[in-house]
């Protein structure tokens, strides 16, 4: 089997690479130093940095300044401290503004200190304790000589560091009398309030800056970096859509810094709409929520952009290209170019960037073009032009935070290719899309989106309550590619058939919340409103008929609009309270209800097909709830329990644009779909270890699952349930492993007879595993792989839900990166193995034709050079 062979194939690499390496590792290297505890110590005019460690090595640090900025790279080092996570100290002396220690890679830690006014003069010094870096601000530079003190000086007189931003209290001072400093918490903002990654009730992924930028060697598509990092979300299908990438089964909801970005006539557009450059992280809640409102029945994807910058400007460049390996091929070149600027000046920050990328033709693995049109996905990747354009301004005075961010994403596909129909004389499967030249379109596939966010924050205004609000903008808009009408029963009464429709949409909105403490480290009330208002519409352009029956399908000559879906206007408004309760130290618990009413407006309109649809209001309201609780079972081992209620309202436009004679909008059913769901689930964290594990079942009595048969929404009691987990472990100086496993099953009973029948596959994905080995081959130089299998799934189709099965696939990328002068060489090469595999929902959609069964991108390739300075 194909499968098997490569699964061979990739041990016998793994085994090979292994080999390999430890051939070259140094002995040194099998003894680096690990970091166990951060101490910092003021005294008159300067500040000490302790860095605990039982193997201090001066010649493995390395000094450099950026800016206000002073840098110490220490390499064969890891950081381990007790509690895990980073170190971020804010004015922790007078002339300092900021000392971070980070991992600049699994094997090498960065400290970074920053001054007010420069970058700091320094002495190391190596003592049996660890490394101590006695620093001297700019600032008090020309004050009297003082004695620098020894460590144990430096303890005895020392006093409690300033509190680390967004972290709480520090701990209790330790025995001798010294404030140790808690290290830097993962604090998380998709549940709406700063809280730790342990203290979180239910799953949660974070994909950090650092694994977007390795994994942007080989796909810069979000859809497809989350498809291989985050349990329970769908494979990703290399397109410009999301279609058939379900989380847990079920639609997210896509947010940018907490901002709804999706939109009410569901394009499956929501994740391609930021390029990764401008991504600090990107939060995954996993299940049914109803923290930000309509629609995250599956979860929330809340995609935060990176912050402005420290001091001095740092700039930024990089430039890339790309192409296919499995078919060596001038139009299949592309490339990337970014540039960028972050800085400080006084209490103002910024950081503006811009990047254009090109990707060209893709190619399968058996070297044949890939049709840009396929419709397995909805929109193709190939010959598209990506312009992303993103600045934020921030000022900061005292405890108020104000900051502007604007982003603007524009993807547009530019052609000369189409899929060639002639496959479809051939039994539907056997036979893939193939693609044809001569393509004559204006307006191709494209996706624009404006995002403009004015953002307010306060520690403690009101009854010492942090204070956070927004004020928001979007403008949206996707075009598909042309269909044929005639397939679909969509045909004028004038007898035009050949359409392309666009979703265009903008919305305004406002947000506030207010976390107030009610009890001192006991209980604490998150209460808000969010309020919205979107104006959405779906309409066609029609091309001439003559014109594309006369080129076989080669020339789209617009002749005119119309409406598909009417204009929608949709206001949603949310009233919230959660409630966060430690009744125990080791106990967290956490319960909240939110109130949702939303009103739709439909004008009166015509359909395609002629009929005449009185407008009409839809009114919808739903009252949620949810409860969960954390429990630190041991200091590295936590268990957690929620209940969630989530809910989402139907796609009325969806369901409008093929309304019959008749019909009108208020015969259309306004109750939301409300989604019970409840989870269970370990995770630990041990020095070496990471993992977490996680059982989930969900259910609602008014399921939403477009027929793709007879193109209608069907609204039946439905189930939801299945099992995650992820682990990831440090085995040595340089070698790391990892992998994640996630299993989804559904069912509806579409008769409400209480026989319960598979959910379609575009909903409920195959069982998926990934795998990573990675390693540091050379200091500076890490090369990892990293493996996909997404498994077979005929449950559907046996059952007669699904027309057809689906058959496993199995995708192994390698990733590359070395230190080459002042900046970073990235390789990155997919489907190393060029195997030829069809996603999930191509495989699907090759009902009863063969020009949607698209195959996958053979072996390509991604080369970038990237430097700050």
């Amino acid at each position: 089997m194909i499968i098997k062979q490569d699964l061979v194939n990739f041990a016998l690499l793994g085994g090979l690479v292994g080999g390999l390496t430890m051939a070259c590792i140094q002995p040194a290297w099998a003894e680096g130093a690990q970091i166990t505890g951060i101490r910092l110590n003021p005294y008159e005019g300067g500040l000490s940095l302790i860095l605990e460690t039982d193997s201090p090595a001066l010649d493995n640090i390395f000094q450099a300044s950026a800016g206000n900025a002073l840098i110490f790279d220490l390499t064969a080092t890891q950081l381990q401290l007790p509690e895990g996570g980073d170190f971020r100290q804010v004015n922790p002396a007078e002339g300092i503004a900021e000392v971070t220690v980070t991992p600049l890679d699994p094997h090498s830690v960065r400290v970074r200190v920053v001054g007010t006014v420069a970058a700091p003069d320094s002495q190391i010094e190596q003592t049996p304790q660890g490394i101590v870096l006695n620093l001297t601000p700019q600032a008090v530079a020309t004050q009297p000589e003082q004695e620098i003190p020894s460590e144990d000086e430096a303890i005895v007189d020392s006093v409690p560091p300033a509190p680390m931003e967004n972290t709480g209290e520090l701990e209790e001072p330790a025995e001798d009398g010294v404030a140790a400093p808690a290290p830097l918490r993962i604090v998380v903002t998709a549940t709406r309030s700063e809280a730790e990654e342990s203290d979180v009730t239910r799953s949660l992924t974070v994909i950090t800056r650092e694994q977007i930028e390795q994994q942007s060697a080989v796909t810069r598509n979000l859809g497809d970096i989350l498809g291989q990092l985050v349990p329970g979300l769908a494979p990703g299908n290399q397109s410009l859509s999301e279609f058939g990438q379900s989380l847990r089964g079920r639609n997210p909801l896509v947010l940018i810094d907490g901002v709804p970005q999706s939109t009410n006539r569901n394009a499956f557009r929501n994740i391609r709409i930021i390029d990764p450059s401008v991504v600090e992280r990107i939060e995954v809640l996993r299940g049914p929520t109803a923290l930000y409102g309509d629609g995250a029945t599956g979860g929330i994807i809340n995609i935060i952009t990176r912050p402005g910058g420290e001091g001095e400007p740092e700039f930024s460049t990089s430039a890339g290209l790309n192409g296919s390996l499995s078919e060596v091929d001038a139009d299949s070149l592309g490339g990337i170019l970014q540039v960028g600027v972050a800085g400080r000046e006084g209490e103002f920050d910024y950081r503006f960037s811009g990047s254009f990328e090109r990707i060209g033709s893709l190619f399968d693995a058996e070297g044949d073009r890939i049709p840009p049109d396929q419709l397995s996905t909805q929109g193709s990747l190939a010959d598209t032009n990506t312009l992303n354009l993103f600045g934020k301004l921030g000022w900061e005075s005292e405890d108020h935070r104000l900051q502007f961010t604007i982003n603007h994403f524009n993807t547009r596909q530019d052609t000369d290719f189409i899929t060639d129909p002639s496959v479809n004389q051939f039994p539907p499967g056997d036979q893939k899309a193939r693609a044809r030249a001569g393509l004559e379109l204006d307006d191709q596939s494209a996706i624009r989106n404006t995002f403009l966010n004015l953002d307010y924050s306060h520690p403690s205004l009101f009854w010492n309550s942090r204070v956070h609000a927004q004020l928001y903008y979007r403008d949206y808009l996707t075009r598909f590619f042309p269909f044929d009408g005639e397939r679909f029963g969509r045909v004028t009464p004038e007898g035009f058939r050949i359409f392309q429709s666009r979703v265009e949409s903008e919305e305004l909105g406002a947000r506030i919340e207010l976390e107030t403490p009610l009890v001192e480290d006991q209980l604490t009330l998150l209460t808000g409103l969010d309020y919205a208002d979107e104006d959405s519409v779906q309409p066609v352009t029609i091309f001439d008929n003559q014109a594309f029956d006369a080129s076989d399908g080669l020339v789209f000559n617009p002749i005119g609009d119309r409406p598909w879906v009417p204009p929608l206007n949709q206001r949603n408004l949310g009233l919230f309270a959660q409630l966060q309760w430690q009744p125990l130290e080791k106990l967290l618990v956490r319960g909240g209800v939110r109130h949702e009413r939303i009103g739709v407006n439909v004008d009166t309109f015509t359909t395609l097909d002629g009929n005449t649809i009185p407008g009409g209001e839809l009114n919808y309201d739903a009252t949620l709830f949810n409860l969960g609780l954390a429990y630190n079972l041991t200091d590295q081992l936590d268990v957690f329990a929620d209940f969630a209620q989530g809910f989402s309202i139907a796609d009325v436009g969806l369901v409008l644009r093929g309304a019959p004679a008749g019909f009108s909008v208020e015969t259309l059913d306004p109750e939301a779909q409300q989604v019970d769901s409840y989870e269970l689930g370990l995770r630990g964290s041990w020095d070496s270890v990471q993992a977490s594990l996680a059982g989930f079942y969900n259910e609602s009595n008014l399921g939403t699952t477009f027929d793709r048969e007879t193109l209608e929404i069907v609204r039946a009691p439905e189930r939801v349930y299945g099992v995650e987990a992820a682990v990831d472990a440090q085995l040595s100086e340089v070698w790391q492993i990892g992998s994640t496993l996630s299993f989804v099953e559904g069912d509806n009973d579409v008769d409400d007879d209480g026989e319960f029948r598979p959910l379609t596959g575009f909903r409920i994905p195959p069982i998926k595993w990934t795998a990573y080995v990675e390693n540091e081959t050379l200091p500076g130089w890490r090369n990892r792989l990293q493996l996909l299998y997404s498994g077979g799934r005929d449950r559907a189709f046996n059952e007669g839900v699904d027309f057809r099965d689906v058959d496993d696939y199995v995708v192994l990328d390698l990733i590359s990166s070395v230190a080459l002068g002042d900046g970073t060489l990235q390789l990155g090469i997919q489907n190393l193995l060029n195997n030829q595999y069809f996603t999930a929902p191509s495989q699907l959609l090759r009902l009863r034709t063969n020009d949607s069964f698209t195959a996958a991108s053979g072996r390509t390739f991604f080369l970038r050079y990237g430097i700050d300075f």
